[in-house]
């Protein structure tokens, strides 16, 4: 299977029909139909262990607020994947993951499957972000998880490549910092550069800016830690909402 990035962004994207959410449908319809997902999003956030969810049917969970009731009233009754989660978990020999059978699916899991994979047929299972961990440290544990492409599983990373909540500016263009940083992931990316990816948060005032934390752009490092030499990558929805949201994603396949 191939290794995706998605640039999550809006919550309003599972159901509005705009430039972002189209893609989403169209690269669905393209891909190769999955065994399961792994998603790993920026809205599951845990510190001093990493968790696996093993339960078998998980629930929509809607972790926002202020949004429309529409946008409450979407589930996506996906099944789990309890037997591909437990295989997950024995992959991983750098650090020790838990399972969890509680979460379900946070937004930046079924915001985008929902769109994507629209009939909601298809196992997902999430996996969580240990704070405590360096970027460095995620990196290494998304290389353990190489093999879950060869089983037939579609490892999504769900945040985004900038993410600055305090400095969205609706209808405005991107901030020039912004854009700084979004270029520079772009060319670590386009080199194959997985451990200059993880090096640059937090490198001086630009990546402060673009992450005054780091759960959007941790995911990033799981589709590239599960790269192949041989994979073509390719970019889409590479653009700004609000001035500070990067939507940039990529696929490898």
């Amino acid at each position: 299977m191939p290794a995706l990035f998605v640039g999550h962004g809006n919550p309003m994207n599972a159901i509005e029909d705009n430039a972002y959410s189209r893609s989403w449908r169209a690269l669905g319809e393209k891909l190769a139909t999955p065994r399961a997902i792994l998603c790993v999003s920026a809205h599951w956030m845990t510190r001093g262990t990493t968790l696996v969810h093993i339960g078998e049917r998980p629930k929509t969970i809607h972790d926002f607020g202020g949004f429309p009731r529409e946008l409450y009233q979407q589930q996506y009754p996906a099944p789990g994947a309890p037997d591909i989660a437990g295989a997950t978990i024995e992959l991983v020999r750098s650090s020790h993951l838990q399972t969890d059978s509680e979460w379900g699916l946070d937004h930046g899991a079924w915001s985008v499957l929902i769109r994507m994979f629209p009939k909601a047929n298809i196992p997902v299972f999430q996996l969580s972000l240990d704070l405590s961990k360096n970027p460095q440290a995620h990196l290494e544990l998304a290389r353990e998880l190489k093999p879950l492409r060869e089983k037939g599983v579609l490892v999504i990373g769900s945040g985004n490549l900038v993410h600055n909540l305090m400095a969205l500016a609706p209808g405005a263009p991107a901030f020039d910092w912004a854009e700084a940083f979004d270029a520079d992931m772009t060319k670590r990316i386009e080199a194959g550069d997985a451990s200059g990816v993880a090096a640059a948060l937090g490198a001086g005032r630009v990546a402060r800016l673009a992450h005054p934390s780091p759960e959007h752009f941790l995911p990033v490092l799981f589709p590239l830690g599960v790269a192949d030499e041989k994979d073509k990558l390719s970019f889409f929805n590479a653009s700004f909402d609000m001035g500070s949201i990067s939507m940039r994603s990529f696929l490898l396949s």
